[in-house]
């Protein structure tokens, strides 16, 4: 097996043409999509936020060919304990993680990456591994490896999330799983803004407009709560230059699932997808808050569903949203769980028994804590 790892310092470009095409060819050929480790937002990731801890590409090849591909980094803590840890890297905003896996090939990807982890000298302690689909190939594929080699593997964490799957059109959608009494109240909605002005809904087709509907979206979405608290893409330059680093790429490539909704000429609710594969991932939102009256985040979603399920290039969206969400929970019947867990690194020497030590040491007080929860 050979296996390769590219640590990336700061200030330098991570990645060259030639790496990029490999990742590309290796994204096409993914056994489970994940658009946030895709080259289009990987790389703009890579060029704009990823700076202290640093980021290290972990790739794992058979017989020259690339079949594994991770990011990860090392993190000081593991939670609240005082653990170091190697974790796959999913910044700030990075919903997915799991790793790029050649499909019939799951297996050996997963055996390369943890071998180079198991002998790596800067991997401390245990492998992280955050945002896994449950039902998930990868997920699946490190399950039975884990066993083959005895290697110690614990979830950690697990929660449903909102997902868009179905066969049925968006009409039949709409009226099999939203209530009646909501579907009421958003067509009088409609109606009410109808009647300010003229409501146009649209997909991005233009190249040449991909730069006025960033900037139209940074803005939107920094008008609101997000721009009040700091979270907004264009609260950072970093994080706006990511955005449309991503945008652009993705565009490029056939992949960026852009909508807007305007009154009058105004955006008044944007939301930007990424797709990769035969899925596609619900990246961010941005509604104008003044507007609130006519749920206008409610209203770009229904204009994403008519979108998504009268494209056939797109078989499932994953909304990418926290757990209990009140909103896209009521529209989107369907879930996925999303899973984190600890697996087990192997070594030499002492750097073998400090590993396990880790391991076990972050085991055994989750345990305490579970049981202490469990009595109060």
């Amino acid at each position: 097996m050979d296996m390769a790892s590219h640590p990336l310092p700061s200030g330098t470009r991570a990645y060259g043409p030639a790496q990029r095409a490999r990742w590309t060819a290796l994204a096409a050929e993914a056994a489970e999509a994940n658009a946030f480790y895709a080259p289009d937002m990987l790389c703009a990731a890579l060029d704009h936020l990823a700076g202290t801890p640093g980021v290290r590409i972990i790739e794992a090849q058979a017989g020259g060919e690339l079949i594994g591909l991770l990011p990860v980094t090392v993190a000081a803590r593991h939670g609240r304990l005082p653990l170091s840890c190697v974790t796959n890297w999913m910044h700030e905003h990075c919903f997915f993680g799991a790793p790029l896996i050649r499909r019939g090939a799951e297996m050996a990807a997963w055996r390369g990456l943890l071998a180079q982890l198991d002998d790596a000298h800067w991997a401390a302690g245990f492998l992280y591994l955050r945002g896994l689909d449950a039902a998930g190939a990868n997920a699946a594929a490190l399950e039975a490896l884990c066993v083959e080699q005895r290697r110690g593997r614990r979830e950690v964490h697990r929660y449903d999330r909102a997902m868009l799957r179905s066969d049925l059109d968006a009409d039949a959608y709409w009226e099999t799983h939203v209530r009646a009494k909501k579907r009421k109240e958003i067509r009088r909605l409609q109606k009410r803004l109808a009647d300010l002005g003229a409501v146009e809904q649209r997909l991005l087709a233009d190249r040449a407009e991909l730069p006025h509907w960033c900037a139209d979206f940074l803005a939107l979405e920094a008008s609101g709560w997000k721009g009040r608290e700091g979270s907004a893409l264009a609260c950072s330059p970093r994080d706006a230059a990511f955005f449309r680093a991503a945008c652009a790429a993705a565009f490029d490539a056939g992949l960026l699932h852009f909508l807007r909704i305007d009154l009058d000429g105004r955006p008044i609710a944007m939301l930007a997808n990424f797709r990769h594969g035969d899925g596609a991932f619900s990246f961010k939102i941005a509604f104008d808050e003044e507007m609130g009256r006519f749920s206008p985040g409610v209203l770009i979603e229904l204009a994403n569903l008519h979108a998504v399920q009268g494209d056939p290039a797109i078989g499932w969206m994953d909304s990418c949203a926290a757990p209990d969400h009140p909103m896209i929970d009521s529209l989107w019947a369907e879930r996925r769980t999303i899973v984190q867990y600890r697996v087990a690194l192997h070594g030499r020497g002492l750097g073998r028994v400090g590993r396990a030590a880790s391991f076990a040491i972050a085991n055994g007080i989750e345990a305490i804590a579970s049981h202490m929860k469990g009595q109060g």
